[in-house]
């Protein structure tokens, strides 16, 4: 389904100067801006117009670094069974090298208003597209890794402006979708590492402080399901509800004496995804910085890292274009290449495992007394049991599920068709 991510109202006008963007570094100028929470006008000017430009100079360093690029061989065995193939790895690189257009898509993400702004000692980018309705409920979008807010560029017109796509401009949403702390353009060298409860924190900060909504709803998945959950526990007050597609939940329950068959099929899939795909949970975990000097170095190691988890993470039946274009893989790529906040990206996980902030990063099962008593739960099972089940409990009051007609992709480019599945 081809949705068109520029919105019609001129974005251009009254912008501060371009974003530089020399591996990381960028300048921006400031702005008023006005928004409220369900039409009522607040005005801030806490936040500062932003633009993406990546110079021209770091888009001719990519393409003589991915020329240069030194492939290892392929072991034996099937194709992807010890990680990204080999020959796709080099169809890939190609391509990048001589047809992907960034310019193109840095002007789709150019077309969605986009700011910054001083959150918890950090500077914040998020992208602010005002809803078309009548009464528009704010609405905060939370990524994961190794996602962007690219992941997005489809859905937010339609949450946006749901008239223009058949729906009732009474559901609109006002979208507000930050790039994570320490992912693409809210990174800067050297700035402090957050871990999930200090993002849902910065979140809360964001959305009230600095652009004026006392009550939002919040929606997430993969560390953004995490952050959403966080959000619903400790801002009960604020937040009209929240909807997350992976569910903060433990891993180290004990296996029932007599499972349900839906509870041995989850348990089943959750002993092979931890045998089997946890392995960059542990060196992002434990020694993030090795890891991050390969990636940052070379964009054909950070490609294959990256989209070995949207093949694997998603409904693609083992062929991942299936699911994303070589664009929409690459366009992701790029807003960890351009920026270099591949390592600092790895310190959300990194945080979860270091003893200090074991538990804070999501929730457990709580008491019914302690649930949450304003947010409820909407969530959509998708491509995973192992990370998107809810067969061993539900963390907060009154959720709501479904299982989707047809199985999405679990973290990135949520796909619009499966709205259809989720409960109003």
């Amino acid at each position: 389904m081809a949705i068109e991510s520029k919105c019609e109202r001129g974005h251009d006008q009254g912008r501060g100067a371009v974003a530089r963007v020399p591996i990381s570094r960028y300048t921006v100028s400031g702005s008023r801006i006005s928004r409220g929470e369900r039409g009522t006008p607040l005005t801030t000017s806490k936040t500062t117009p932003f633009t993406i430009a990546v110079p021209q100079a770091v888009l001719d360093d990519l393409r003589e670094r991915l020329a240069r690029t030194r492939f290892p061989d392929q072991p034996p065995g099937a194709p992807w069974a010890y990680g990204t193939d080999l020959g796709y790895l080099r169809e890939l690189v190609s391509y990048w090298q001589t047809r992907y257009d960034w310019r193109k898509h840095e002007a789709e993400l150019n077309g969605f208003r986009q700011f910054t702004a001083p959150v918890a000692g950090i500077s914040v980018h998020f992208l602010h597209e005002e809803g078309r309705g009548p009464s528009p409920l704010p609405l905060i979008l939370s990524h994961g890794w190794p996602g962007s807010v690219w992941e997005f560029h489809k859905i937010i017109p339609m949450l946006t402006d749901p008239a223009r796509f058949g729906g009732d401009a009474r559901d609109a949403f006002t979208v507000v979708a930050p790039s994570l702390p320490g992912y693409g353009f809210s990174f800067a060298p050297g700035q402090a590492r957050f871990g999930i409860t200090e993002i849902a924190d910065a979140w809360a900060q964001l959305m009230t402080d600095v652009l004026g909504y006392r009550r939002f709803a919040a929606q997430g998945g993969d560390w953004g399901g995490f952050i959403t959950s966080r959000l619903g526990a400790a801002y009960p007050e604020r937040l009209a509800g929240i909807h997350v597609n992976l569910l903060s939940l433990r891993r180290d329950l004990p296996r029932p004496d007599k499972p349900t068959p839906e509870e041995r099929a989850y348990l089943d899939d959750l002993g092979k995804w931890l045998r089997e795909e946890t392995g960059y949970q542990w060196i992002q975990g434990t020694k993030p910085q090795t890891l991050a000097y390969g990636l940052t170095d070379s964009p054909a190691g950070l490609a294959a890292w990256i989209v070995e988890k949207f093949r694997t993470w998603s409904d693609c039946g083992g062929d991942v274009e299936r699911s994303f274009s070589k664009d929409e893989l690459l366009t992701n790529v790029m807003l960890y290449w351009v920026t270099g906040a591949i390592g600092s990206s790895f310190c959300t996980l990194a945080h979860r495992r270091r003893p200090a902030h074991r538990g804070a990063h999501g929730l457990r099962r709580l008491p019914e007394r302690d649930h949450p008593p304003a947010a409820l739960v909407g969530g959509a099972r998708l491509q995973h049991q192992a990370l998107d089940g809810d067969a061993v409990g539900r963390p907060l009051r009154g959720p709501r599920g479904a299982q989707a007609p047809r199985r999405g992709h679990p973290r990135f480019l949520p796909r619009p068709e499966v709205k259809e599945g989720i409960p109003s």
